[in-house]
């Protein structure tokens, strides 16, 4: 599964990561925030390495069930790494 991930800042220098199917819009219920795009076209299922440093667990699983895949609150990523 190839996903797009956009990013929004949060306090104390960190990110949340949003990741949509590619090429789909974010779905409505998370547009309520300002996402910036990140990367384009990633590959996301079993294969996906670089999945990592978005700290987005169950990606599949989540958006299977809801659209979309999301940075856990208690897993956001410090803008520096």
């Amino acid at each position: 599964m190839r996903v797009d991930i956009y990013r929004r800042a949060e306090s104390g220098h960190r990110f949340s990561y949003l990741a949509v199917p590619e090429g789909r819009v974010i779905p409505e219920e998370a547009t309520n925030t300002d996402w910036e795009t990140e990367a384009r076209g990633l590959e996301g299922g079993a294969q996906a390495e670089q999945m990592d440093k978005y700290a987005i667990a169950k990606l599949e699983q989540q958006i299977n069930e809801k659209g979309y895949a999301i940075t856990s609150v208690n897993a956001r990523v410090d803008a520096g790494d």
